[in-house]
């Protein structure tokens, strides 16, 4: 079979698009169901304003995590009936809510889209992403949220086959040159590439840094396991826009969302407000630089948490613009270059 035999197949399978009966005509009705009032974007705190026009330049991040953060999420995962990818999507969902103080989170994952093993050996571009909403108003358990994604997650794998750029000409979202169209966040699970062996000569994989970002942030992560397959630990990137992160910013990201992973799998029965983002540490810091008494009084936000900095913070929630403070210009990514001020 060549790839031109697989793409008459899939037509013939999934029929026209202006048949309301053909299988391309439902799995886009579910999109459009499954996505209608979606946030334009997701309002991430940044170290600069959005540029009117996106660069794509970009830079990595590694990321680093035991074996024990390992093991957890596949604990928990099995405990649920779930995939560890699955318990790192509900993860993230929970740190990008907390961070731009949203009840509603779309996080954008690739897939393989060889549902036949046929495929697996032909030659061809079969990547498609999908995007996955996730609703944490009301102040729901960790297993609600895991449910939920688990859920949301088999729906999109049975429809599959819509094209992202039909998803997006279907929706019609407002269109901005600043940000990338429905999804402005990528988690990919990445399965581990063993070395390659031909006689004497051993290959490994070696990762090309193009210096550019998709999307805003995008989290690249894969298991790693020892020679006997025991659990060694995760590794990946996150690849950011440098036009309006910087890579401290990231790295205390990354932390944050491993505070966050390793909070839900010691206990998935708690709720989300108890799921703390900032730790001690960065709390004193913000003490030293803010009122204490308004930092430490619980306030109400969408989710009732003492864990989001917006929900501390006196209304309307601080964003990051240039201001005048005692006559000198000062922007949001200067001022905390000087405090070591950090949202959640």
């Amino acid at each position: 079979m060549q790839y031109a035999d697989y793409t008459l197949w899939q037509r013939e399978q999934l029929g026209e698009l202006d048949d309301p009966d053909s299988l391309i005509a439902a799995q886009v009705a579910f999109w459009e169901h499954e996505l209608a009032g979606l946030p334009e974007r997701l309002e991430l705190p940044t170290d600069r304003p959005y540029p009117p026009v996106a660069d794509h330049r970009g830079a990595r991040v590694p990321l680093e995590w035991p074996a024990q953060v390992q093991q957890q999420i596949a604990r928990v995962a099995r405990e649920h009936n779930a995939t560890s990818f699955m318990v790192m999507q509900a993860a993230l969902a929970v740190l990008l809510s907390k961070l731009a103080a949203s009840a509603e989170v779309a996080i954008g994952f690739p897939i393989a889209g060889r549902r036949d093993p046929v495929l697996d050996e032909l030659v061809g571009f079969f990547v498609n992403t999908l995007v996955l909403r996730v609703d944490l108003a009301g102040n729901p358990s960790i297993e609600e949220v895991l449910g939920q994604v688990r859920a949301r997650s088999l729906a999109a794998y049975e429809h599959q086959d819509v094209p992202f750029e039909l998803l997006v000409e279907r929706l019609n979202p407002s269109r901005s040159l600043a940000h990338h169209p429905l999804v402005q966040v990528m988690l990919a699970w990445q399965n581990s590439i063993p070395e390659l062996g031909l006689g004497e000569v051993q290959a490994s994989p070696v990762p090309v840094d193009t210096r550019t970002a998709r999307m805003d942030l995008a989290f690249s992560i894969e298991e790693r396991w020892t020679e006997h397959g025991q659990p060694a630990g995760i590794c990946g990137v996150v690849e950011f826009r440098t036009d309006v992160f910087d890579a401290a910013s990231i790295q205390m990201l990354i932390g944050r969302l491993q505070r966050v992973v390793v909070a839900m799998t010691a206990d998935p029965g708690r709720v989300l407000s108890s799921v703390e983002v900032v730790d001690a540490a960065e709390l004193a810091r913000l003490g030293e630089v803010g009122n204490r008494v308004v930092l430490t009084r619980r306030r109400r936000c969408w989710c009732r948490c003492r864990g989001c900095l917006p929900g501390r913070w006196p209304a309307p929630r601080m964003r990051w613009r240039s201001a005048v403070v005692g006559g000198r210009g000062v922007t949001g990514s200067s001022m905390r270059r000087r405090t070591g001020w950090r949202t959640c």
